[in-house]
């Protein structure tokens, strides 16, 4: 058992498949109460039924005050985990407003609106935990889709804030980064995922495992995948090298459209 989450009251956005269902499930197994949020009601109960957890579906954007109720008053953990996967259209063309819009809301201003719902009782107690699902897109980059690549940047960048900006006050921070997980969005990723992403794809129960990990350690970057740190350094140390590494599997990808 976790001892910094036995008996905590969390809040898993987009847990009704793939990493959020793994995530609400290792939260409960270690003791805590669960409020379990997906756009999809029916899939929301099902995992809140199987773990004994409580069910708040609708939009990750807007149900900090619905979760803490249904929790009693209080969270101590909320898991940012809902995320949008959009295309960036054809190559060549990567503006598609209505996909960076929806991109924007979902993978960045949900977890910016959940922090500032949550901060006042977490800083007036000294005490909360964030967990923001990114993607390694976030630390490197994705072919195929500069929404998503931007906004979970966007999301890094966020939860990095919050980490420096709160740490002394008590806010414990994670912020996963894994690349490819074996989930619908992965299945929806087309053949740049399939090219990229799913060779090395992982489980959802593997990410899950990670941030356990990561908790007990009190570590604020998760990387399921650990090769992801040397293409990190790759990335800052020689950005032109990484780059041209990028665009050998971007020319690649376009050879097989």
């Amino acid at each position: 058992m976790v001892q910094a989450v036995q008996g905590a009251k969390v809040v898993v956005t987009g847990a009704g498949g793939g990493i959020g269902a793994a995530l609400a499930r290792r939260f409960a197994a270690q003791g805590a109460q669960v409020v379990v949020n997906d756009l999809d009601a029916d899939r929301a109960k099902a995992v809140a039924e199987e773990i004994g957890g409580l069910a708040v579906p609708g939009d990750a954007s807007s149900i900090v005050s619905e979760a803490r109720d249904a929790l009693g008053g209080t969270v101590d953990v909320y898991c940012a985990n809902a995320g949008v996967g959009r295309d960036g259209g054809a190559p060549g063309d990567p503006l598609d407003e209505q996909g960076w819009a929806l991109s924007w809301d979902v993978n960045v201003m949900a977890h910016v609106r959940a922090a500032h719902a949550l901060l006042p009782d977490w800083l007036e107690r000294g005490g909360g935990r964030f967990v923001s699902t990114v993607s390694a897109a976030g630390l490197l980059t994705m072919i195929g889709t500069a929404p998503y690549s931007v906004t979970k940047h966007g999301a890094y960048a966020f939860a990095e804030w919050l980490s420096l900006t709160y740490r002394h006050r008590g806010v414990k921070v994670h912020a996963i980064c894994p690349q490819g997980v074996r989930t619908d969005m992965l299945d929806a990723s087309g053949s740049a995922g399939d090219l990229v992403l799913k060779p090395t794809a992982i489980e959802p129960e593997d990410v899950a495992d990670a941030l356990f990990r990561g908790i007990e350690e009190d570590r604020f970057l998760i990387l399921p995948h650990p090769e992801v740190a040397e293409y990190y350094q790759a990335r800052a140390t020689e950005p032109d090298r990484w780059l041209a590494g990028m665009n050998r599997i971007q020319r690649q990808w376009e050879a097989t459209r």
